[in-house]
């Protein structure tokens, strides 16, 4: 089994051991984005690289460059062939235009794609998909041939998965008493589940807009400080005597302060803010299996009730001895196959995502733990930072005052 690999809050990411390791390893990591093309066609393209000794893998290192749709394309993939298992999350495509290439967006992005690849490589399972080796070792050639296929007739993306949820919430049906029923799986630990997610998708929510309003007031004040020192300094220079100096170093210091509330407000959003929103996505990304969860137990339960009428068909034929038994008995077979099938693949699923549940809330634990130690160190230096400036201040402005 490849290693977890450690993450910081910063969304960086290093392996446990060092590549001169005997021990099974892969490293990847995101950097180096650059914008390619002009206007609507413009996109940003990412230097992807791995460092590994997996025998799977054409060497020890590679390096690759992609694009976010190549991201989407490996998500889907993974989606699409690992049910019940939490896909990590991708960050969200910006619409807005002005926003697309600010070098703190792509930077924002560039971190989330990081942490994204990463998850995959450190995951058990999704570590051994042949698409994850397409991904990190393919030439964008063949990337873009692999991109450009579909998966099948049933392709189906997160956002369309949680309308399916809801759809199966709301759908009522028996067939049988002709009584109406919700289709949908019930056990208290289903229904435990579900409530723990959907709670912790508004807690997160909730804090991460919070979050978000703290790196706006940072940036706010520290623009306000920037214009307050600014003009404390013009004034200064309307005295000739030992006040105008007084005023000069205030309006220094305010610009100063000034500064280290931006470079918090960045630190805020980067480690902070972009942590919580993440985890929000990865809720979401969690809803949309359980959305599977619940279209298998629907198909599950549907091919049962067709069993159940294709049973009474059979008694019917064989009580009337009619010449349709034969190829009705070949029918019920094949439908009673592909039941059991339904069952295992929906116990498969049940199975895997108590045990994704397990992992992502000990994940969390680390990721959270590390936001909020981020988040309180900025605060305590920031805070220390402010009060030193202005406390060499003090002397000078009582001498002033006294005077």
């Amino acid at each position: 089994m490849i290693p977890t690999l450690q993450r910081s809050g910063s969304g960086s990411t290093q392996s446990p051991r060092s590549p001169s390791s005997q021990e099974p390893f892969l490293s990847v990591s995101v950097i180096d984005p650059a914008k390619m093309g002009n206007g609507v066609q413009a996109y940003i393209s990412y230097k992807v690289i791995t460092k590994t000794n997996l025998p799977d893998y054409q060497g020890p290192e590679k390096i690759v460059i992609r694009r976010y749709s190549d991201f989407v394309w490996l998500r889907d993939r993974l989606f699409e062939k690992y049910k019940g298992i939490f896909i990590p999350p991708l960050p969200e495509k910006s619409t807005v235009e002005k926003f697309r290439f600010t070098a703190e967006f792509i930077e924002m992005r560039r971190q989330a794609l990081d942490i994204f690849v990463n998850r995959i490589a450190s995951h058990h399972i999704l570590q051994q998909s042949e698409d994850l080796r397409i991904f990190l070792q393919a030439d964008e050639q063949t990337m873009e041939r692999a991109r450009s296929q579909e998966i099948g007739i049933f392709k189906k993306k997160p956002a369309d998965l949680m309308q399916i949820f809801k759809d199966v919430q709301s759908k009522v049906s028996d067939v049988v008493l002709g009584k109406e029923k919700p289709v949908e799986e019930s056990t208290p630990e289903y229904e435990k589940l579900k409530r723990y997610i959907f709670e912790l998708e508004d807690h997160l929510a909730e804090a991460q807009k919070h979050a978000y309003r703290l790196v706006k007031r940072h940036r706010e004040l520290g623009q306000s400080l920037s214009e307050f020192g600014k003009a404390v300094k013009l004034l200064g220079t309307c005295e000739d005597n030992a006040l105008g100096k007084v005023f000069s170093e205030v309006g220094d210091k305010a610009e100063i302060v000034s500064v280290k509330m931006q470079r918090e407000a960045h630190h805020l959003l980067m480690n902070f803010e972009e942590s919580l929103k993440d985890y929000v996505r990865a809720v979401q990304s969690i809803k949309a299996t359980i959305a599977e969860r619940a279209n298998a137990f629907k198909q599950q339960c549907e091919l049962a009730e067709t069993i159940k009428f294709k049973e009474i068909d059979l008694n019917k034929l064989r009580l009337t001895r009619s010449e349709k038994l034969a190829d009705a008995e070949r029918e019920y077979d094949v439908l009673k196959a592909d039941g059991e099938e339904a069952t295992r693949r929906f116990e498969a699923i049940v199975q895997l995502m108590n045990e994704e549940i397990v992992r992502f809330q000990e994940q969390k634990t680390l990721d959270m733990g590390l936001a909020f130690h981020e988040f309180a160190k900025g605060q305590a230096h920031l805070a220390n930072g402010i009060a030193e400036a202005w406390r060499s201040l003090l002397p000078k402005l009582e001498a002033c005052a006294s005077s």
